[in-house]
C-alpha cells in the first residue's frame, strides 16, 4: 500500500512494547461496521484493542509491537472490506468534502431520473386505461431504461459499492438487499419491455436509490458538523513554551517536550503549556474554555494553572507538574473519548436488529420463489413475484416512519431555538427523566452583569460604565453595558491588571480593583457579606462607588425550572464553581440537589451513578470540564454561546439568552416520539398486510411499488403532524 511505508510518526509508543494509532476509515456506511471492524481486527494476533468510533470514522487501535505493525493492521482493514490511513484532520475533511460532492451529484443525478421516469410512467398507466398501443409503450418504456438505466449505474454507487465490499468479507449489510432489490427491478424491467410487457418498474428502482441518497447525505452532513466542531482540542494546546534551564536562559520548545519539574515563562497573552504551579509573577489567568468560568482568576505564586488557560496581564514563571498526557485538557479529552464510546452501545444494539433485515428479506423472497415452483408457477411468474416481495418488503416505510418525524420536528425545534447535533436526539430527549443543570454560563447568562439593583448614584454609575468601555477586563465589560451613552472617554489609559484611568471634566477618575482607586478597605468590608459576587471600584473627584458584577440567572430559568419538574423531571445542579455560588442558585430556583466544587471525573460520576439508578440524565452544561459529561449523559444540551468543543458532544444546542429552548426540546420532543411510535405501528400493519399478499402471488411488482410509496406517504403525511402541533 502506498501509505504504509511511513507510518512511524503516527504511531504512539505505549507501555510495556505496545504502540497505538489512530486511523480514519474509509466506507463505514452503518452501525454494522463497528462489528465487522472491531471484531476483525481483535482476532489479529498482537492486536490488544480496537475501538471505532462511529460519528468521526475514526479507528483507535492498540497492539503489541513484537507480533504485529501498523502497515498489516491497515492491510487487514482492507481485507475486511475497509480503507484505511493514518489520521490527519486535514486529509479527513478533504476526504469527506468530496464525499459530499459526489453523494450530491449521485442525489441530483437520481432526482432528475426519478422526476422524467415519473412523468413517463403516468402517462403510460394513463395509456393502459385508454387507447394507447403496445408500441407507444414499448417506446415510453425504452425512453425511461434510457433514463434509468446510466442514472441507476451512477446513482447507486454508494450503495452497490458497499455491498460489494461486504460480500468480499464475507458479511451483509443493509446496502446489500438494497442493490439486489434495485438491480433485479431494473433487470426485470428491461426484460418485460423486451418482451412488450405492461407494466416495467425503472420508477420504482430509480426513485427508491434518490430517498436513500437523501438519507446518506444527511448523515455524512451531521458526521462533518460534529467534526467541525469537535477536532481534537488543538485550540486548548499550546505548541510552544518558554523553558527556563539551569542557568536562566529561555529555551523555545514543543510543549509535548516538557516533563515534571521544568520551569517555564508565561508571557501575557500566551497559552499556559502545561500544568503547573506558580514560582514566580502575578497576573490574571482566563480559564473560561477550560472551566467554564468566565470572570479572570487573579494568581499568585503558589497558584495551581491548568494547560488550556491564557494568561492575560502579567508575566509568570511556573514550575510544571503535568505535561501532555497528564494535563487536565488530555484528561478531558480522554473522558470524552470514553464516553463517547459508551454511547456506541446503542448503536451495537441496533446493528443486532438491522443485520437480521438482509438474511431475512432475502430468505424470504428466494423461499417464495421457491414455493411457486414448486407450485407449478413458470421461472417468470416466480421470479416477478419474488420480486414483488423484495420491493414490497423494502424498509422505505420503516426506514421514514422515524427520520421524517425526526426532520419534522427537528425543523420546529429549530424555529424555537434549537439546533440538533444529533440524529436520534429527539428520542432521546423524549424519554429523560432526570435533568442536571451546570451553573455557570446554563442557568446564568454567559456573561456577567452589573447588579440593577446596585445603591450607587446614577450619575456615578453612568460614569463608570463609560469609562469601562475603554477596557478589556470582564469586570469592566459587564460594567459597559449600562452605559446608557457609548461614548469611551478620550485619553483613557489601561494598565494591565488593575484598572482603566481618564480626565473627566479635568478630574481622574479611575475604575479597577479597590487597591488601584485607593479603598481597599471599603472595598473589602463590601464584598464580605456577598461571597457570590465580584467587585469594581470607581473613584471621581472624591467620591468612590463599589458595584457588585454578578452571574445573573437567565430570565426565565425560574419559571422553566418550575415547568420542567411540573412535567415530572428530576431537577440537579452540579457545578465546578463554589458552593457559597451555586448554593443561592439552586435556593432561587427551588432546586434541592445540589453539588459544587467538581472535576470534570465527578461530574461523570455524578451522571453514572444517576444511570445506575436507572435515571435517563439529560445534561445542560456549557463548559469545556462538562464536555465529558455531555457525551456520558444519555442526552444533552448546550447553549450556543459554549466552548465549540462542548458544543460538538451535546446532542442539541440553543439560542439565545433564555431558557425556555429546554423546556420546548423536551416538549415538542415528546410529542414526537408518540407520533415515531404511531409511525412504527402503521409501518407494522403495511406490513403484516402486504406481505402475506405479495407471497401469495396477488401483488404484482407495480402494486408492490405503489403500496410501498403509499406506506411511506402515509408515514411522512402523520409524521407533518409534528409541524402542524408546534
Amino acid at each position: 500500500m502506498s501509505e504504509t511505508h511511513d507510518l512511524s510518526m503516527f504511531v504512539e509508543p505505549g507501555n510495556a512494547g505496545t504502540s497505538h494509532m489512530t486511523l480514519a476509515v474509509d466506507g463505514v456506511a452503518c452501525a454494522g461496521c463497528i462489528r465487522k471492524i472491531e471484531s476483525g481486527l481483535t482476532k489479529l494476533p498482537g492486536v490488544i484493542d480496537a475501538r471505532l468510533n462511529f460519528t468521526q470514522r475514526r479507528l483507535a487501535v492498540d497492539w503489541h509491537n513484537d507480533q504485529i505493525d501498523a502497515a498489516r493492521i491497515i492491510a487487514a482493514l482492507e481485507r475486511i472490506g475497509y480503507r484505511a490511513h493514518p489520521f490527519a484532520p486535514e486529509r479527513v475533511e478533504a476526504d469527506d468534502s468530496a464525499q459530499a460532492k459526489w453523494l450530491l451529484t449521485c442525489l441530483a443525478v437520481a432526482g432528475f431520473a426519478a422526476m422524467n421516469v415519473m412523468l413517463l410512467s403516468v402517462s403510460v398507466w394513463a395509456g393502459n386505461v385508454s387507447d394507447m398501443t403496445q408500441e407507444t409503450r414499448d417506446l415510453f418504456h425504452w425512453l425511461s431504461a434510457l433514463i434509468a438505466l446510466p442514472a441507476a449505474a451512477y446513482a447507486g454507487q454508494p450503495f452497490f459499492q458497499s455491498a460489494l465490499r461486504a460480500l468480499r468479507a464475507r458479511q451483509l449489510n443493509m446496502d446489500v438487499p438494497i442493490s439486489i432489490g434495485v438491480t433485479l427491478a431494473l433487470g426485470l424491467s428491461v426484460y418485460e419491455t423486451a418482451t412488450h410487457a405492461v407494466h416495467a418498474y425503472f420508477d420504482s428502482a430509480i426513485t427508491l436509490l434518490f430517498f436513500l441518497l437523501i438519507g446518506r447525505y444527511l448523515d455524512l452532513a451531521m458526521r462533518r458538523k460534529t467534526r467541525l466542531f469537535a477536532g481534537n482540542l488543538a485550540s486548548l494546546k499550546a505548541e510552544f513554551a518558554h523553558r527556563l534551564d539551569s542557568s536562566g536562559e529561555l529555551v523555545r520548545v514543543p510543549a509535548g517536550a516538557l516533563h515534571p519539574g521544568d520551569r517555564v515563562l508565561v508571557r501575557p497573552g500566551e497559552r499556559v503549556p502545561a500544568d503547573g504551579t506558580v514560582i514566580g509573577g502575578a497576573s490574571e489567568i482566563d480559564e473560561s474554555l477550560v472551566t467554564g468560568e468566565t470572570l479572570y482568576r487573579a494568581v499568585l505564586a503558589g497558584t495551581t494553572i491548568y494547560a488550556g488557560s491564557v494568561n492575560v496581564s502579567g508575566a509568570l514563571t511556573m514550575r510544571v507538574i503535568a505535561a501532555g498526557a497528564g494535563t487536565l485538557v488530555e484528561e478531558v479529552e480522554r473522558l470524552l473519548e470514553k464516553a463517547t464510546q459508551a454511547k456506541s452501545q446503542t448503536m451495537r444494539l441496533a446493528d443486532r436488529t438491522t443485520r437480521l433485515y438482509a438474511p431475512v428479506v432475502h430468505a424470504t423472497a428466494a423461499l417464495t420463489a421457491i414455493g411457486w415452483l414448486i407450485a407449478g408457477a413458470s421461472i417468470h411468474d416466480s421470479i416477478v413475484i419474488a420480486i414483488a416481495v423484495l420491493i414490497i418488503t423494502c424498509p422505505c416505510a420503516i426506514a421514514l416512519a422515524i427520520p421524517t418525524v425526526q426532520m419534522i420536528a427537528a425543523g420546529s425545534l429549530f424555529r424555537g431555538g434549537v439546533i440538533l447535533n444529533g440524529g436520534d436526539a429527539i428520542e432521546r430527549l423524549a424519554e429523560a427523566d432526570t435533568v442536571v443543570f451546570d451553573k455557570t454560563g446554563t442557568l446564568t447568562l454567559p456573561e456577567p452583569r452589573a447588579d440593577a439593583a446596585v445603591d450607587v448614584d446614577p450619575v456615578m454609575l453612568e460614569r463608570a460604565a463609560r469609562l469601562a468601555l475603554s477596557s478589556r477586563h470582564p469586570l469592566a465589560a459587564a460594567l459597559a453595558l449600562a452605559a446608557r451613552e457609548r461614548i469611551p472617554y478620550p485619553g483613557a489609559v489601561e494598565e494591565p491588571g488593575l484598572g482603566v484611568r481618564a480626565l473627566i471634566d479635568g478630574a481622574e477618575a479611575r475604575l479597577g480593583s479597590a487597591k488601584f482607586c485607593g479603598v481597599a478597605e471599603q472595598a473589602l468590608t463590601a464584598a464580605g457579606p456577598d461571597a457570590g459576587a465580584s467587585f469594581i471600584t470607581f473613584a471621581y473627584a472624591g467620591k468612590t462607588a463599589t458595584i457588585p458584577i454578578r452571574q445573573s440567572l437567565r430570565p426565565d430559568a425560574v419559571a422553566v425550572t418550575k415547568a420542567l419538574a411540573d412535567r415530572g423531571l428530576r431537577l440537579m445542579v452540579v457545578s465546578g464553581d463554589r458552593a457559597e455560588a451555586v448554593a443561592p442558585v439552586a435556593d432561587k430556583l427551588g432546586i434541592g440537589g445540589w453539588l459544587a466544587g467538581l472535576t470534570p471525573a465527578e461530574k461523570i460520576a455524578v451522571i453514572e451513578r444517576l444511570k445506575s439508578q436507572g435515571r435517563r440524565v439529560l445534561m445542560v452544561g456549557d463548559g469545556l470540564n462538562d464536555a465529558p459529561a455531555l457525551a456520558a449523559a444519555y442526552v444533552s444540551l448546550s447553549p450556543i454561546t459554549a466552548a465549540h468543543l462542548t458544543q460538538a458532544h451535546a446532542d442539541a444546542l440553543f439560542l439565545g439568552d433564555l431558557l425556555a429552548p429546554v423546556l420546548r426540546a423536551v416538549a415538542e420532543s415528546r410529542r414526537a416520539r408518540a407520533l415515531m411510535k404511531q409511525n412504527l405501528a402503521l409501518a407494522a400493519i403495511y406490513n403484516a398486510l402486504a406481505v402475506p399478499l405479495a407471497i401469495a402471488g396477488l401483488v404484482t411488482p407495480l402494486i408492490a411499488a405503489v403500496a410501498m410509496s403509499g406506506s411511506s406517504l402515509l408515514v411522512t403525511l402523520n409524521a407533518l403532524r409534528a409541524r402542524l402541533a408546534s
